[in-house]
């Protein structure tokens, strides 16, 4: 999983961002998807097996990322599929498909993940946890009789998502329990890192600076936005796992779900939060990345109406602000609003990438100090116009098969400041017409 393509003009950028698969899927992912469904209704279980699994490789710059490894034969398919920390083994029959996947050895379980294992399979809709002589696993049973692509899909997305969440957990809850079977993940470049951790502990010196230059009545919307804003940054940009992901995802859900609360009283619980980040050594942040190969999206689709309306009732607010002068919290939301929207909703691929040129352009100095493509220069305050065109008009024609009335937006974007481009860009992603073909 890579930068996206698209933005790759003189230099690739081989960094991973989002929870999303930014790989490209098969070409002939449709024609394959279309042809397991008329195996499986034909009887043909095996074939049709063969030909979902490989509608599920995904590609980077037209080279399969071996997201998934099959062994076929005449009698069975044994399959690997790999969904960050989890490595699925499966073999299927003509009358079977059996899956695992080994979380840990279960001599060194303590009882409380026991426990834990046992009543996270009420929460399973295909799967559930077992052991054998060794091993705690994650197991998926599935009888051939009538097969269809979708009857697949899901059951398998669930072992992949459930499986990669619970591997994670385990090591932020019960790091004393050692992970089995990680070996197919691959530890972050030293330089990478420390340019990650320097930007964590600029972010939040930003932030810091910033929250007592805010008005010292009812400011408690717009610290809510900073907080969260940098939440959603750090995971977005930075993408950490285990125990800091689990903390970070923790803080999220329990700001937006916790309805007892006042807005006071939680932005103090992520201010704190945020302190224990800055604090982390560089040794302890460290273990906290990693990177592997994804099958599965792990946000379910969204509807772009509901981004929109999302889209929309932020700019209410940012009008609101606008009008009471409080113009100094204005770029915040509008950035609070993309890493926002890619890490709550389920985008289309157009919307994604899209969203992507967006952060690409309001965070240049964090692309170029990875060596990434910048679109904006940070210490001229100016836009390289023309490289965001070709980065918009790209995604659009690459996408107008799918949709034909996509159309792109690029000569209406306002480069005269950071927040006329924004409003621009926002706009224009609003009106974007999803007709398929």
């Amino acid at each position: 999983m890579s930068w996206l393509d698209f933005l790759q003009t003189k230099k690739e950028c081989l960094i991973n961002f989002g929870r999303g698969i930014y790989a490209q899927i098969a070409p002939n992912e449709e024609e394959l998807f279309n042809s397991a469904y008329e195996a499986f209704e034909k009887g043909e279980i095996l074939e049709g097996y063969k030909y979902f699994l490989h509608s599920l490789v995904n590609y980077n710059n037209a080279t399969a990322n071996e997201n998934i490894i099959l062994v076929e034969n005449e009698k069975s398919i044994e399959f690997t599929l790999f969904q960050g920390s989890a490595k699925i083994k499966g073999i299927i029959t003509p009358k079977h498909l059996n899956a695992e996947v080994t979380l840990v050895k279960k001599d060194i379980a303590p009882v409380a993940l026991k426990r834990k294992v046992l009543e996270r399979n009420y929460q399973f809709t295909y799967v559930n946890y077992m052991s054998d002589a060794e091993f705690i696993k994650l197991k998926l049973y599935q009888d051939n009789i009538t097969m269809n692509p979708q009857k697949i899909f899901f059951p398998l997305r669930e072992l992949a998502l459930n499986a990669d969440f619970d591997k994670e957990f385990i090591v932020s809850e019960f790091p004393e329990c050692a992970l089995e079977e990680i070996e197919h993940l691959e530890p972050l470049n030293e330089v990478e890192l420390q340019i990650k951790y320097s930007f964590l502990q600029k972010w939040i010196e930003e932030l810091e600076a910033k929250i007592p230059t805010l008005p010292t009545n009812d400011n408690a919307g717009m610290q809510a936005f900073l907080y969260l804003n940098i939440l959603f940054k750090i995971d977005y940009l930075l993408v950490p796992k285990y125990k800091m992901y689990q903390r970070l995802s923790k803080k999220i859900q329990s700001y937006f779900g916790d309805e007892s609360s006042t807005m006071e009283t939680k932005n103090e619980e992520l201010k704190r939060y945020i302190t224990k980040l800055q604090s982390l050594s560089f040794e302890e942040f460290s273990k906290n990345f990693y990177n592997a190969k994804y099958t599965f999206n792990p946000i379910d689709k969204s509807s772009y109406e509901e981004f929109c309306t999302f889209i929309s009732e932020s700019m209410v607010k940012i009008r609101w602000y606008k009008n009471n002068r409080y113009t100094l919290i204005v770029p915040t939301i509008y950035t609070y609003m993309a890493f926002y929207s890619l890490y709550n909703y389920g985008l289309n691929n157009v919307v994604k990438e899209l969203l992507h040129v967006y952060v690409s352009v309001t965070n240049s100095d964090f692309f170029k100090a990875l060596e990434c493509p910048t679109l904006y220069d940070e210490i001229k305050e100016s836009f390289y116009k023309r490289n965001i065109a070709q980065a918009v008009d790209e995604i659009i024609t690459k996408h107008q098969k799918q949709y034909r009335a996509l159309r792109s937006f690029s000569n209406e974007l306002n480069f005269n400041s950071m927040n006329d481009f924004s409003y621009s860009y926002y706009q224009s992603l609003k009106n974007m017409n999803f007709e398929e073909i």
